[in-house]
């Protein structure tokens, strides 16, 4: 069996890299515990178009680009459901017979794959893409939501209480930009489409609780970076210990106090500005 070149080789071939580079990067992904592409995008050492060449060329397969303004039947959206999709960024291209063309990002995604392929009696042919085109693809074909850039400073709350909701929205409305959903599915897809730089979500909600919610939020390269804040109505140390360990940035208890809000907001885009702005 041939031996697939190492990523870091094809980068250096493409002169893209130095091998000083590689060796300092592989040591800081095992140091992040971070897949190399991943910490190589991360920095802005390669671009989203030159890692999924680089896999492409690994793995042998083709890749595809600007595919998100296509059409797609819903018979063949229907094969990938818009939670598995999103969660593994995957999406189904074009079924022929017992064949379907898959868009993915990570070709290395073999034990979902092979579940779809099991489950529909279907062979997969792989395309290698961004996950930003693919995330695009999702959210006008799954979501019919088109993703955009907030123009200024932007959060997104979510609470399935409408006069939480409201209350909270008031709040922070005179110095941002507010983007509301009602359960932690459509959090999940707003957060997707409009890219915040901060999110507040309340524990109990239906679809998608706050844990789950911060766990599909941290399993997605163009979510992962925002710091997301938990609203509580539990005060317990083991409450706020298990919101940290899941990732959450912050947590705020019931009963909101404004003054408590606005100034954990602020500090989680004073984070956000000093640590991740280069990666929007």
């Amino acid at each position: 069996m041939k031996q697939r070149k190492k990523l870091g080789e094809i980068f250096i071939e493409q002169n893209l890299l130095t091998v000083k580079t590689v060796e300092r990067v592989i040591s800081l992904s095992k140091n992040l515990n971070k897949r190399f592409g991943t910490v190589l995008e991360e920095m802005g050492l390669i671009t989203g178009e030159e890692l999924a060449y680089a896999l492409a060329r690994q793995y042998d397969c083709k890749m595809i680009s600007n595919f998100s303004n296509g059409s797609f039947s819903p018979q063949v959206l229907g094969i990938i459901p818009a939670e598995v999709a999103l969660q593994n960024l995957l999406f189904p291209l074009k079924r022929e017979g017992e064949k379907l063309a898959l868009a993915m990002a990570d070709p290395t995604n073999t034990k979902v794959v092979g579940n779809i392929a099991a489950n529909n009696n279907l062979s997969i042919i792989p395309f290698v893409a961004t996950s930003k085109e693919i995330n695009t693809a999702i959210c006008k074909n799954y979501f019919g939501m088109d993703i955009t850039e907030p123009t200024r400073k932007s959060v997104l709350v979510i609470d399935d209480d409408k006069l939480i909701l409201e209350s909270v929205s008031r709040m922070l409305s005179k110095e941002y930009l507010v983007f509301t959903a009602l359960d932690g599915m459509e959090g999940y897809k707003e957060a997707l489409s409009k890219k915040p730089h901060v999110i507040l979500t309340d524990k109990e909600m239906p679809k998608l609780d706050g844990y789950k919610l911060i766990s599909s939020l941290k399993n997605l390269a163009e979510t992962k970076a925002i710091p997301t804040i938990l609203i509580t109505s539990t005060t317990s140390v083991e409450e706020e210990l298990n919101a940290l360990e899941a990732g959450f940035f912050d947590f705020i208890h019931k009963p909101i106090n404004p003054p408590v809000l606005l100034a954990r907001v602020k500090r989680a885009f004073d984070f956000f500005e000093k640590n991740y702005l280069f990666m929007r």
